[in-house]
């Protein structure tokens, strides 16, 4: 038994989700754009929108390529976030505009009245300016969410307390496959990426760095593929080789579908160790629960987890069998 991925579920969110989503954005690039407009006779051009470790300017972009950039960086992430829009991930969307648009019209003040653009200065300190730019739009982010109404739960992943099963013959083999996706997570990789691979133009090395070493693997995390056969369970990316989880069917004492909280139970989004359990959570809600032979519990977030659940029973009782 087969089920196959779908795409639809990314495209629920209601309209008014969407477009709280986007607003962001599109504060950000109106903000960006009015500051180039009423400063265009104050500021040179070009401007200087790299800058080494020192804060001293060591690269320039002329300032219409510089709105140009800017601009199509925030209306890409925003629609991004309105096209993946979650109403418990809307403060992400946010936060991610607060933090980029924050950045870039900090830039153009760096820039004001500047006769040499060499000469430019942009202090280490208007990162911590961002950060809390973006944790105060993510709070108002995060209150905004109450307009949107919660999604109706279709009860398929509410705790059985009958471990389900599947009636498959002595001589019947099945297997169960399923992709998922985290909206957030694949947003908040591609954020990273984006701002390091811009990082020449907007601001010091270091965020090439952590583009590169926390965005990939969180892209690549984002994205997985769930299995379900006779060599027990497989958990995947679907972008990488790696990551990967395989637990075997000698290492599985049961299985069972039930809904999880990311943050109350496993402190976030991703790969997750907890005390006697771990996980790749992508979202709260459904998911297929493992309990192992050294009592220890491993979780993934995938729709469909019942019936992933009843054939794992069913596999690990015949095996028990032989």
């Amino acid at each position: 038994m087969t089920t196959a991925p779908t795409a639809a579920a990314a495209f629920r969110a209601p309209a008014r989700l969407r477009a709280l989503a986007a607003l962001p954005f599109l504060l950000a690039v109106a903000a960006y754009l009015l500051l180039l407009a009423v400063w265009s006779d104050r500021l040179p051009d070009p401007l200087a929108t790299h800058f080494s470790t020192g804060g001293q300017a060591d690269g320039y972009t002329g300032r219409a390529a510089f709105a140009l950039v800017g601009t199509a960086l925030l209306l890409a992430l925003g629609a991004g976030w309105a096209v993946f829009a979650q109403r418990n991930a809307l403060w992400g969307a946010w936060l991610t505009a607060g933090l980029l648009g924050t950045l870039l019209c900090l830039v153009v003040g760096d820039n004001l009245d500047a006769a040499d653009p060499a000469r430019v200065v942009s202090p280490l300190s208007h990162l911590a300016v961002a950060a809390g730019a973006g944790a105060a739009l993510a709070l108002a982010g995060h209150a905004l969410s109450r307009l949107v109404p919660e999604e109706e739960s279709d009860g398929t992943g509410r705790p059985d307390p009958e471990a389900p099963r599947l009636d498959l013959g002595a001589g019947e083999v099945a297997g169960w496959s399923r992709a998922t996706a985290s909206a957030p997570l694949t947003a908040l990789g591609l954020l990273l990426v984006a701002g390091g691979a811009v990082a020449a133009l907007l601001g010091p090395w270091p965020l090439l760095l952590l583009g590169v070493l926390v965005g990939l693997p969180g892209l690549a995390l984002a994205r997985v593929r769930v299995n379900v056969d006779r060599h027990g369970l497989t958990v995947r990316s679907t972008l990488a080789p790696r990551p990967r989880v395989h637990l075997p069917l000698a290492d599985i004492a049961g299985a069972d579908a039930r809904e999880v909280a990311a943050l109350r139970e496993f402190g976030g989004w991703g790969y997750r160790v907890r005390a006697h359990r771990t996980g790749v959570i992508l979202r709260s809600g459904e998911a297929l629960v493992v309990r192992r032979g050294n009592g220890r519990e491993f979780a993934v977030t995938v729709p469909d987890a019942r019936t992933a659940a009843a054939l794992l029973n069913t596999l690990v009782e015949r095996r028990g069998r032989l």
